[in-house]
């Protein structure tokens, strides 16, 4: 081949190489603190760690095998961490990936002492434990395209099912733990699979590791993965990987079947072989390219249609099959939605009281038929809000699907809602300043747990008197999450044209600009604490002396050195002065106008149990006064409240939460 010819391959393959480089940029999936034993910033566990992440993303790495295992410190402040590339991946890539989750690591999990980070090209991971050599399933995520299989699914399940246990054979005897494997789904589709073990497991316990996670992969969607601490399996009906990065030997030709050699080149036609050669390879290169810039381009969008979901995290709640109901049996439970047993009214729903034919006690909110919501959503994100599990909020325990009907079972909550008491002058007396002070309490905890220690972050948006429930000893539980966001510790703060919350709760950067965040909901409890501790409603506050709103006036209180006369009558003689102070402290410090000065719920549940900590001198409130705020309908209010003064915006048609994967 003529030198030119080469010129023009090496340019276009030097170009292709680069596109596909670009196109590997660290891509975020998931990430697994759980908040079990935590480090401060200038305790010898932080400095182990830190000399723990420069020797993994050190240049002397292992890019080039895709993992590498390192450990830091002696007990009991011994660090021992791992990273783990995709076996496909460049070392180039490898080593971007790796130094890209190190430098976000203690952003996502600021203070945990074991944390996992995924992503696309890479996993990092590191405890105080011995996590090497250690076969482990828990803490995973599954993801998947909400496109569902239309056609013959038993035979793409079988299909699935055979090209990854097939790769998982191989990957479990090669050295590096890793092998893919395609299949051909019609004439014109071919299903690609790829599977992994971190490279310290034995052959045997990678074996195990993938058999487990195989039988969990979502096989009624055109694509699915699932990834665990100590290996991940994946398929798509496009190339998600690197082909020529893992070549996979051709099949023996058959042994009756002599090779055929190939003709020799028709003599004194060398140089016109060589023009017709360029003319028919380079045209086919470049639409390869375009191929493959216009796939890059799709599968960007792909990606946006995933949705995930925890799995392998200790409970029995993986499926929707598990949750799902009889509607008869509830039908039954409510003697056919009585009126007599209603007790609520949602703008989406009607809520009824109900006994299942155990005895269990339930609350069953009947959903209108207008969501516009698909059967499979709406199946995915009932199991996503079941897998939270905290004492302090309010605990769904299945649903129901018939036809058109759509219900939702919760944990029945006897004593109806916070406002129920808070701000009914003959029922105020019933909530003494203790029980105040342990509603705080629990909701702040509460509320932790959404942001910080459940399996998914998540940012409630509608904080508010009549969100808490009250159990049979006054124990509030958080509900209705309808509102809800699933928020990654990366983001600072998240932009919405679609305002939807509680006139009164809302933090200004929300109501004014669409920004929330985790201090969105921190600004929403500060006025919930000053609300339970003056026994007033925020919006509907009204002073002669100018005040608008009780924020402003719990301000002015605390400016003039009278925080006190903020406390309800009601239960002014028989408090905790040094508590209700506190609390009062803590509230403005919650509502303060820039999100960056209110604490976080850690700092506040620390505050409200430790009388040690020093708590800052709070700034001005923000506030924000809409000129002419309108009544709209809750999606899956509480069970126990009707409707809200909220600010006019379009809501989320009854869903539970809005999965936004990362």
């Amino acid at each position: 081949m003529s030198s030119s010819t080469t010129f023009v391959f090496l340019f276009l393959f030097s170009f292709l190489t680069s596109f596909k480089a670009y196109a590997q940029d660290p891509t975020y999936v998931y990430h697994v603190c759980p908040n079990t034993t935590t480090f401060t910033r200038n305790s010898t566990y932080f400095t182990n760690l830190r000399t723990l992440l420069s020797s993994l993303s050190s240049p002397n790495a292992s890019y080039s095998t895709g993992f590498q295992n390192a450990t830091s410190g002696r007990a009991p402040d011994r660090v021992t961490g791992l990273f783990l590339c995709r076996g496909d991946v460049t070392p180039a890539v490898c080593r971007s990936c790796v130094a890209f989750a190190v430098n976000e690591t203690l952003a996502r999990c600021p203070n945990e002492r074991e944390v996992t980070l995924y992503y696309d090209e890479c996993m990092l991971r590191y405890s105080n434990g011995n996590i090497l050599s250690t076969l482990n399933t828990n803490g995973g995520i599954i993801l998947y395209n909400t496109q569902n299989v239309t056609s013959n699914q038993t035979g793409f399940r079988n299909l699935v099912l055979s090209t990854i246990n097939q790769a998982a054979t191989v990957a479990s005897s090669s050295p590096r733990r890793f092998a893919t494997g395609k299949a051909n789904l019609t004439a014109f589709q071919t299903l690609y699979g790829l599977v992994q073990c971190t490279p310290d497991l034995t052959s045997q316990e990678c074996l195990r590791c993938l058999n487990q996670i195989v039988n969990q992969l979502p096989m009624d969607k055109i694509g699915g993965r699932l990834i665990v601490p100590s290996c991940n399996s994946r398929y798509e009906l496009y190339p998600f990987y690197n082909e020529s990065a893992v070549p996979t030997p051709p099949p023996p030709p058959p042994v009756s079947t002599p090779p055929v050699p190939a003709p020799p080149p028709p003599a004194g036609k060398g140089g016109n072989s060589t023009v017709l050669v360029v003319a028919i390879v380079v045209p086919i290169i470049v639409a390869v390219l375009l191929f493959i810039a216009g796939y890059c381009f799709l599968t960007k969008r792909t990606k946006k249609a995933y949705h995930p979901t925890s799995a392998f995290d200790g409970d029995d709640i993986t499926t929707a099959d598990s949750l799902q109901l009889d509607y008869r049996s509830i039908q039954t439970a409510t003697a056919d939605f009585a009126e007599s047993n209603k007790i609520g009214q949602g703008g989406f729903g009607e809520v009824y009281k109900g006994i299942l034919s155990d005895g269990t006690e339930v609350a069953v909110k009947k959903l209108s038929k207008s969501s516009g919501q698909g059967d499979v959503e709406f199946k995915n994100e009932v199991v996503l809000v079941a897998k939270l599990q905290h004492r302090n909020l309010v605990r769904l325990l299945g649903f129901c699907l018939e036809g058109e009907e759509r219900v939702l079972v919760y944990e029945y909550v006897p004593n109806k809602s916070l406002d129920y008491f808070l701000f009914d002058p003959a029922k105020q007396a019933q909530l003494d300043w203790s029980r105040r002070y342990k509603i705080i309490g629990g909701v702040a905890r509460g509320i932790l747990y959404l942001h910080q220690d459940s399996r998914l972050t998540i940012i409630h948006r509608d904080l508010k008197a009549s969100n808490i429930l009250l159990d049979a000893d006054m124990n509030p539980k958080i509900a209705d999450f309808g509102m809800a966001r699933i928020f990654g510790l990366d983001q600072t703060q998240e932009n919405t044209t679609r305002i939807v919350g509680t006139y009164g709760y809302m933090s200004p950067e929300y109501a004014m600009h669409g920004q929330y965040s985790m201090k969105s909901d921190v600004y929403s409890f500060g006025v919930l604490v000053l609300e339970i501790i003056s026994g007033k409603k925020n919006s509907s506050f009204y002073q002669t002396d100018g005040a608008h709103d009780l924020v402003s006036y719990a301000w002015r209180l605390w400016s003039n050195g009278t925080p006190l006369d903020l406390v309800d009558p009601v239960i002014v003689d028989n408090c905790q002065r040094n508590e209700v102070v506190r609390c009062v402290h803590i509230g403005l410090l919650c509502v303060q106008e820039d999100p960056v000065d209110r604490p976080t719920l850690s700092t506040i549940v620390l505050m409200l149990t430790s009388n040690t900590v020093t708590l800052p001198v709070p700034r001005q409130p923000g506030l924000y006064f809409p000129s002419r705020p309108e009544k709209v309908k809750d999606p899956l209010d509480s069970a126990q409240y009707t409707t809200t003064q909220s600010l006019a915006g379009s809501v989320d048609d009854a869903s539970i939460t809005d999965v936004y994967p990362r």
